[in-house]
């Protein structure tokens, strides 16, 4: 099996590439690199102010997961080894999100808690479904399970 190329390189290589991406399309944005753990490395692109970076997230993060899936490629495909998790946000798209879907799902716990009847979420992608999990994994009211096939596959939050 070849050698993989470390974290760092794998970040660099994908900077590199969304750096020359952005310039394409005309976005002056910031493109920082950062290794939240041994596996994983994030790159953030933000801009000042970041309206014009919208084109990038799209409707409900639909381009941003796009993005991101073109940046591990270009990665995976300068590594003959095996690459490490990539991840690509832009304007803090997915922090925001994590805390709106939070959010949502502890509303939607206080109903279900009241009423005692158990509610399905849409489909989710599964980083929405983690969001939701785990916003809720300490709320001893309620449990919640995914239920469905990819690509609709949901959350139920249910009574304890």
């Amino acid at each position: 099996m070849a050698e993989s190329i470390s974290l760092a390189e794998q970040g660099a290589l994908a900077k590199d590439f969304l750096v020359g991406l952005l310039g394409v399309m005309g976005i002056d944005a910031e493109v920082t690199v950062r290794e939240i753990d041994e596996d994983t490395v994030e790159l953030a692109v933000d801009a000042d102010p970041p309206t014009e970076l919208g084109i990038l997230v799209g409707p409900r993060g639909t381009t941003l997961q796009a993005l991101q899936e073109v940046t591990r490629t270009v990665v995976q495909a300068k590594s003959e080894g095996r690459t490490d998790r990539i991840l690509v946000d832009v304007a803090r798209y997915r922090e925001r999100r994590v805390a709106a879907l939070g959010r949502f799902a502890r509303q939607v716990a206080d109903e279900v808690a009241e009423s005692g009847e158990e509610r399905a979420l849409e489909p989710m992608s599964p980083a929405d479904r983690k969001a939701v999990h785990d916003s809720l994994v300490d709320d001893g009211r309620v449990t919640t399970r995914s239920e469905g096939e990819e690509p609709r596959r949901f959350v139920v939050i249910a009574p304890a």
